[in-house]
């Protein structure tokens, strides 16, 4: 089966010298959804950005959806396929209702504003957030403008989801409906979390990312025993 994301080799390095990624090679298939874990500053965040060409690798290459992504433009419909939720919602949500942000992304893939309202709305109901519709997303609670945060990138329709901690400032109710989301949907899943309930429940598989190589297969396991006992 074809990858839709290939990243080969990659290692990513500050301007201040620092060496966060260290030759990380990992694919993403359809339908699979990959739990990312490991401790704070192992570089999973940064991993997401270069898939997204928010960062650019010091070496190696980033393969997506059939081609090397190399330069600014050739991301330009990666970030439209792989859709990237922040760990901060506030660095993501800037229209002044959670309709508009909502909407934003599809109107900019050129659909009418029929189209968008429709997806707007189905998005609202899938997350159940029609409450929120009109709402100041600047107003909003941490938990509320996740989910809407969420809610943007579902309504791009991306063939694969990149997620951030997307667990945080959740309740536990919240929580479920977004397992059961995030189980029932087609696309694959990269999630980073440090929520060992959470990807117990909806990765079919996990990578431990440890100072900046992902770890051996048996070097996996005993990480994700650790975090179990400690959950």
């Amino acid at each position: 089966m074809t990858a839709l994301i290939s990243l080969k080799d990659l290692s990513f390095s500050y301007p201040n010298g620092v060496e966060v990624l260290k030759g990380v090679s990992l694919d993403i298939h359809p339908g699979e959804r990959i739990a990312l874990v490991g401790s704070n500053g192992a570089g999973k965040s940064t991993l997401l950005r270069l898939i997204t060409g928010l960062e650019r690798p010091t070496s190696g290459e980033v393969h997506a959806f059939g081609a090397l992504r190399e330069k600014e433009r050739d991301f330009y419909d990666v970030r439209l396929k792989a859709g990237f939720v922040f760990q901060d919602p506030d660095d993501q949500l800037f229209s002044p209702t959670v309709s508009e942000d909502i909407a934003f992304g599809p109107l900019n893939q050129g659909k009418s504003r029929e189209e968008v309202e429709a997806i707007v709305d189905e998005t609202l109901s899938m997350l159940r957030l029609h409450h929120l519709k009109d709402r100041i997303t600047h107003k909003l609670s941490g938990g509320q403008k996740r989910l809407v945060a969420i809610a943007s990138v579902l309504a791009l329709k991306p063939d694969v989801l990149l997620l951030d901690e997307p667990t945080n400032d959740l309740d536990r109710e919240t929580k479920q409906h977004l397992i059961d989301i995030l189980t029932s949907l087609p696309q694959a899943i990269l999630i980073i979390s440090h929520n060992h309930h959470f990807l117990k429940r909806v990765a079919t598989r996990h990578v431990v990312l440890e100072d900046g190589v992902l770890a051996p297969r048996e070097e996996q396991s005993r990480v994700l025993e650790e975090s179990a006992e400690g959950a």
